[in-house]
């Protein structure tokens, strides 16, 4: 595993597991576990093929399954968190937030939009922390990875910046956005050197 830092904080740049050997039946019911996640990230990783997007619908099914906490009133406190979030009021958000993972330490889906709440109010230290959390409770949080690489860009450390895209992609390697920023910024470390 690579780690990222910030400051003081640690931050690992998981790769994709290795999926396991089994298959899932075809007839296979909507997943809704964590115990379907490897056969869908094994999904998401594959490359996509003109027509199939196989991928898409892994990548829907893991947002799916990594949105919901277990418990409907954290499911609530997430949800008005991030619809404060979405409305521009990060402190509001991040009270939310702050209340959902102090009563679902383990949900790290909680912990990348708190990270997200925080990085909108100005606050990066905790936001990285957040992040970091996030990444130790699910190693293949790519939301996570993308988001650092971002926060990264915007503090202008671009080395380390490229590495959580790069990590990220590793792990869904269908994000424009990701793949974006991985051009752009190879091509702004390129002409740093020169």
């Amino acid at each position: 595993m690579a780690i990222l830092t910030i400051g003081f904080t640690p931050l690992v740049a998981a790769q994709s597991a290795p999926p396991r050997a089994e298959t899932a039946p075809a007839t296979q019911a909507a997943p809704t576990s964590a115990a379907d996640l490897d056969r869908l990230f094994a999904e998401l990783a594959m490359p996509s093929a003109e027509g199939d997007d196989s991928w898409r619908r892994a990548q829907s099914d893991i947002l799916r399954i990594w949105s919901q906490s277990g418990s409907a009133a954290m499911d609530l406190l997430h949800r008005r968190g991030v619809a404060a979030l979405d409305e521009g009021d990060a402190v509001t958000a991040i009270g939310h937030l702050t209340a959902l993972v102090d009563h679902a330490p383990d949900f790290a889906t909680g912990y990348v939009d708190r990270a997200a709440a925080y990085a909108a109010h100005g606050d990066f230290g905790p936001a990285a922390a957040d992040l970091a959390q996030a990444l130790t409770l699910e190693p293949r949080q790519f939301t996570a990875l993308t988001q650092l690489g971002a926060m990264l860009e915007d503090m202008g450390d671009l080395p380390r910046a490229l590495a959580a895209f790069q990590a990220s992609l590793k792990i869904n390697p269908h994000q424009p956005e990701a793949i974006d920023a991985v051009a752009r910024l190879q091509q702004a470390m390129d002409g740093i050197a020169l």
